[in-house]
Parts: C-alpha cells; structure tokens; sequence
C-alpha cells in the first residue's frame, strides 16, 4: 500500500486485486464488485481509483522486483524477457485503440483487428537444475506499459502539423518503449540493495533488435534477440584494412551473414542441451564472433548464434517435422554459449503470461474509457497476477504439487514441472471461500443475505454467493 497516497485507497486496491484473480465471470469492474460483495453499494470509488486517485503503475510492481531479487543466488544476473501484446477492444472511443495486425492471423492472409497496444518486461525466476542442466524458468511481470499510436493528422493538414507528426512517431514508437522500459528496469535493479552488481540479461524477439535499442540500452545490460538471415555483419578492423591516408575505417572485412554461415560447412556443428519445453533437448548451433553490425555501431561487439532447426513428431510414429532455424546476436561476446542458449529459451515464457493474463486473469475486459483508466487498469490487473506468481514461488517452491487442489481421477497423472496460475488461483479461492462453501452447504436456505450499509472501507472479505450469482448471471 505504499504506492497509494491514502490508507484506505490501498485497502480499496487490495480488494480489488484479489477480487481480480477470484472472479468467476467476466473481469469488468462490476464483475471485481461482485465477487466483493458490494454489488449493492456505492461503487464511484472503485471507479475513481483508476481514474482519479493519485498512483503510479510503477509502484505497484515495486515490491515484485524486490522479492524477485530476494530469490536469486546472489552469483547470478537478473535475466528479463520483452515482448509486446495486444487487447482486443470493440468500442471507437476507447484511448489508444487502432487497427493493428493480428497476430494469430494465418501466414497467406493477414487479418486486422481493433486493439491496445502494451510492452510487458517480465523477470525471469530460474527453477531446480535437471540432468545437470539450467532448468525453467517462471517469468513475472515487472511492467506493462501502454503504448498508443501517434494520433495521425488530417490530409488537409498543414506541413507543419505533418513534421510534427513524424517527429512524435520517431519518439513515441515501440522501440523507444522498449529502451525506457530496460532503462526503468536497469535503474530500479541499481536502487535496490545486491542490485546494482547483477547484470542485466534482456532477451526479445526481433522487433526489439534494431538500431534503437541496441544504441540506447543502459550500461551492464546485455541484449539477446533475433536477427534477420541475411544481416550484413562485418569483422573487427585489422591493421591492414587501413588505408596508409584518408579516413579511419570502423569496419572491418565482410563477414558471412547468418544464413551464410547456417550453410557454411565448414564451420562445425556445436551439441548443447537446454531445457525447453517441459524436457531436456538437445541443440545443434554455430557461433561466430566478434562481429560487427551498422545497426548496432562501430563499437559493439557482438556474437552471432545460428540454432539448426529442431525436429518434432505430431504424434508417435508421425513423419518427423523440422521447424524453422533462429538467427541469434548478443551484445556480450564472452557470455559463455550454454547459459546464452537457455536465457533466450525462457524467453517463451512471457507468452504464457500473456496466455494467462488474457484467459485467466481478465486483462483488457474491464469496459473503462477515462484515459487514465485505460491505461492503469490493465497494469493493476498485472500486477495482482505477477503478486500471485510471486506469492506461489515464495510459498511452493518448485514443488508441482504442494498447495495444489486434488485433481480429478479422469486427470493424466503426469509429472508437472511447476504449479500453474490456474493451480495457484484455485488454491487462493479455497482459501477464500473454504468456510463459505461449508456455510453454504450446511445452510443452503440462506444463500442470499443483504449487506449493512457502509461508506468506509473495510478490511477485504470476499463474498462466495455473489460471486456465484454473477458468474452464473453471464457475468
């Protein structure tokens, strides 16, 4: 509650935030009062918090980086995955929703939806080694920030208004997002005590290796993302590519590009293990540095990875599949190979957050069209679901199956690497509801009770029968 300029602005939060990963039905703000039990109450308040009350995202997360650094070994650096997501939205008055691509649409027709744009960094929590490997990793969210398109002038618009328009486009883009947000992050890890000493390990797909962030990322960060097959990379400058007169060369001799060097036999084929995917795999990869890439400039060194591509079987005995091969560049050249493989393989995990975020915990269904609401709801929504991650790692561990509700027989009884965020959301709702349901069962008849009017806010107590009621409503 140290982020809220009120006491009872932090209750009003913390209700809400539990009421956000409790919730049955839909996760609109009604819904959140539901499962509260004030459904029949005053609920400008509860509206007024996103929209009006004095907060920071930023502060919420505060207390999930520091218990994120609280669990790691001390020798180890602060790895961190980026991505970016999009919430579908259909009203036309909803701030910072545009057409964008969508994702999911097929490779052979690509399909437009209306949507809000968000950047998550999630911290990386590494789990037990297996077989003597590196093992998964959780991710946790750390931020979520909203990035809306630059509203686009008129086509009668003057020239100036126009290079104004380009200018902010150049400024307020997804890669400038993604430098502020490794920037916060670097600057938050400096702050914090044991922080400032770990290294910070960014792993992003290819949207984020470009000229912008590589350029703009902070000191002691290290970025490790995709690159395109054909990149035109260049060798260190020897002695002998300078000219005896004239000007100083920054680059030396071509280099192959990523694809040349897949093709290159003879460059051999180097074996790791790393753990992806629920198991141990085995990878077949070539490295190449120091090179040097424009984009990244002159004076930073960079090593390139070429990950041959992994087969797969569809089913057992199934013709055996080979997916596409992945181009990698790090900006540590001496980042040993092992540990590099598997930091870019946990990147994955950031897309089961945003799995779980949209599925589970409701981010994006609230129906709010203040400006601040639009962006603060979705971030608290977040940040209860990286407190419940957090709060699960602190309390379980590893363990699969402590805190876990009995499956039911028809279940596999397969081997779980990890509890899930739906395993720790039954959990926290039997520890909700656990007496209510007993009540309920034992005094069926009085399902439904009013509430005493009350202006203040009290201490949260979740209500099971309303719940229940909105959920079965269609909520």
């Amino acid at each position: 509650m140290d982020g809220f300029a009120q006491h009872r602005t932090g209750l009003r939060a913390l209700r809400l935030g539990i009421s956000q990963l409790a919730c049955l039905g839909r996760h609109t703000l009604t819904g959140l009062l539901s499962v509260a039990g004030r459904q029949n109450r005053d609920w400008s308040a509860d509206y007024r918090l996103f929209s009006q009350d004095r907060w920071r995202p930023e502060g919420l997360f505060a207390p999930v980086l520091s218990g994120l650094l609280g669990m790691l070994p001390a020798d180890r650096p602060f790895v961190a995955a980026m991505d970016d997501t999009h919430l579908h939205k259909t009203g036309t008055h909803i701030p910072g929703v545009a057409y964008r691509r969508d994702p999911l649409s097929p490779a052979f027709h690509v399909n437009f939806i209306r949507a809000q744009r968000f950047l998550q960094l999630s911290g990386l929590l590494p789990g037990q080694p297996q077989d003597g490997v590196i093992g998964p990793a959780r991710a946790i969210p750390l931020q979520f920030r909203h990035v809306p398109p630059v509203p686009k002038p008129k086509k009668a618009a003057p020239p100036e208004e126009w290079e104004a328009y380009r200018q902010r486009c150049r400024r307020e883009n997804l890669s400038t997002a993604g430098v502020a947000a490794i920037c916060q992050l670097r600057h938050d890890l400096d702050a914090r005590p044991g922080g400032g000493q770990r290294r910070l390990i960014v792993a992003s797909d290819a949207s984020y290796t470009n000229q912008t962030v590589l350029r703009g990322r902070p000191q002691r960060t290290t970025l490790i993302g995709r690159i395109r097959k054909d990149a035109k990379l260049f060798y260190p400058p020897t002695p002998a590519d300078q000219d005896p007169r004239g000007t100083r060369r920054r680059y030396g001799q071509p280099a192959p590009t990523p694809e040349q060097l897949l093709k290159d036999d003879s460059v051999p084929w180097q074996e790791m293990t790393a753990h992806a995917a629920g198991k141990v795999h085995t990878f077949r990869i070539k490295t190449l540095a120091p090179v040097l890439w424009a984009k990244a400039g002159p004076d930073c060194p960079l090593r390139l990875v070429v990950i041959a591509p992994v087969g797969y079987r569809l089913h057992a005995g199934g013709k055996l599949l080979y997916r596409q091969p992945a181009y990698l560049i790090c900006t540590d050249p001496d980042l040993p190979l092992q540990p590099l493989l598997q930091y870019y393989l946990w990147r994955w995990d950031i897309e089961v957050n945003h799995r779980d975020e949209k599925q589970l915990i409701g981010v994006g269904q609230a129906q709010v069209r203040a400006p601040q609401s639009a962006d603060r709801e979705p971030a608290f929504a977040v940040a209860s679901y990286a407190m419940l991650l957090l709060a699960g790692a602190q309390a379980f561990g590893t363990n699969p199956t402590a805190g876990a509700v009995p499956a039911p027989k028809w279940r596999r009884r397969q081997a779980k690497p990890r509890l899930s965020a739906r395993d720790l959301i039954q959990y926290l709702r039997e520890e909700l509801w656990g007496d209510a349901l007993k009540d309920i069962a034992a005094h069926s008849r009085h399902f439904a009770s009013g509430t005493a009017p009350d202006t203040n806010c009290p201490e949260f107590a979740s209500s099971l029968p309303a719940a229940v009621r909105y959920a079965a409503a269609g909520g």
